[in-house]
Parts: C-alpha cells; sequence; structure tokens
C-alpha cells in the first residue's frame, strides 16, 4: 500500500519535488487541498566538504498548483536553512542549481528562491 501511495502522490505533485521534500501531511479545506511539504535535511552538495547543521526552516512559502478533481491546490513549503560550523553563515540550497541537474521547472525552482513569496488566493 505504502509503494502505491507513494506512485499517487508523485504523480500528483509537480515532478522531482519528493527528492527534496517529505510530504507531512494533507488538509481539505474550503478553500480547497492544501499539501504541505518539508525540504529533507539533505545538505546541499555544493557545500558537502563542509561541517553543517540543521537550523531549522525559513517561513513557508505558498505556491497555488494545479487543481485536483476541481479543488484548489495549495503547496505549503517549508525551505530548510543550514549553518556552516566554521562561520556560522546560514545557507539555503541553490534551487538554480538544483533546476539545471533535475528535471525540476525553471518556474517552480523560482518560486523556492528565496525572499519569493506567493499569497494564498
Amino acid at each position: 500500500m505504502q509503494e502505491s501511495y507513494l506512485a499517487l502522490v508523485r504523480f500528483l505533485l509537480p515532478e522531482g519535488i519528493l527528492d527534496y521534500f517529505e510530504l507531512s501531511k494533507i488538509v481539505e479545506g474550503l478553500t480547497g487541498l492544501h499539501i504541505y511539504l518539508e525540504e529533507r535535511n539533505l545538505p546541499p552538495s555544493e557545500y558537502k566538504d563542509q561541517k553543517l547543521e540543521s537550523k531549522g526552516f525559513l517561513p513557508e512559502i505558498y505556491v497555488q498548483d494545479f487543481p485536483i478533481r476541481n479543488q484548489k491546490v495549495t503547496l505549503c513549503i517549508k525551505r530548510r536553512r543550514w549553518e556552516i560550523k566554521d562561520t556560522s553563515e546560514l545557507i539555503t540550497r541553490d534551487w538554480n542549481l538544483v533546476q539545471q541537474g533535475t528535471r525540476m521547472t525553471k518556474e517552480f525552482a523560482d518560486f523556492l528562491k528565496p525572499g519569493r513569496r506567493a499569497g494564498l488566493y
């Protein structure tokens, strides 16, 4: 059953997103379906030679996605941040690099860039 569930989720979500995010919950509300995703604690590959520590998440962003069965769909995304232990610098994943190396679309990668916010409706 778990395998079938994951196959369905992969089909419904933007391609490649589950490589970097975990589905934390799904809420059906008056305004449609809200799918909550949290970035996995997989440090960015460009920092692989440095000691990193997860420092929680950035504020949640909201991305409107394609409707499912006439229900509005909002992806509620929590992006992770890490601290470089040697310098105390806080970093996040560079979504331009991810977009170049995967099937993730540029449009979706743009939504994940720092500073980008989309309203719920």
